[in-house]
């Protein structure tokens, strides 16, 4: 199987106050054109899943309280997985080019993760207007902004 080499562009910083994205010095020039998005989508490294035991392992027992008994991890948003590799949509409270600094109101990554890219959020390619999922979780929320209020914990049996 071919390998590929990945470099981190910057971190997420999760903190009590505040959460921001910092861009390495070296990729700053990247934000040029990025302000007056309100979305951005962040491509980041489970780093703290990376490791042979959690690469190999490709399904696990009922990660969810309504899912089914044993789920892939193509059907979840596991960090254990083949790759441990993270996608989320993320709203931009203020975005300096100067400093690198993007800051977020949430992201579901702890402190110091490494990010790989930023891409703008754009409605024409990243939103589904009726996207299906399956019964078991049909009641979740319907939208990143009412996520926040969501019991979530209620959902996981980790």
């Amino acid at each position: 199987m071919e390998s590929y080499h990945l470099k981190a562009i910057g971190t997420i910083h999760n903190q009590e106050m505040e959460t921001f994205i910092e861009l390495d010095e070296s990729y700053r020039q990247g934000l040029v054109g990025l302000n007056g998005f309100s979305h951005i989508n962040v491509l980041w490294w489970f780093s703290e899943f990376d490791n042979d035991e959690a690469r190999g392992m490709l399904s696990s027992p009922q990660p969810y309280k309504q899912a089914p008994a044993v789920m892939g991890v193509f059907a979840t948003r596991s960090p254990i997985r083949p790759n441990p590799l993270a996608l989320t949509a993320v709203s931009v409270l203020d975005l300096d080019e100067q400093t690198g600094i993007i800051k977020i109101a949430y992201i579901d990554a702890n402190d110091g993760t490494p990010v790989l890219d930023i891409k703008p959020y754009t409605p024409s390619l990243d939103r589904i207007d009726k996207p299906a999922v399956p019964e078991w979780c049909r009641h979740w929320p319907k939208s990143v902004e009412t996520s926040g209020a969501f019991n979530w914990a209620e959902e996981f049996n980790f």
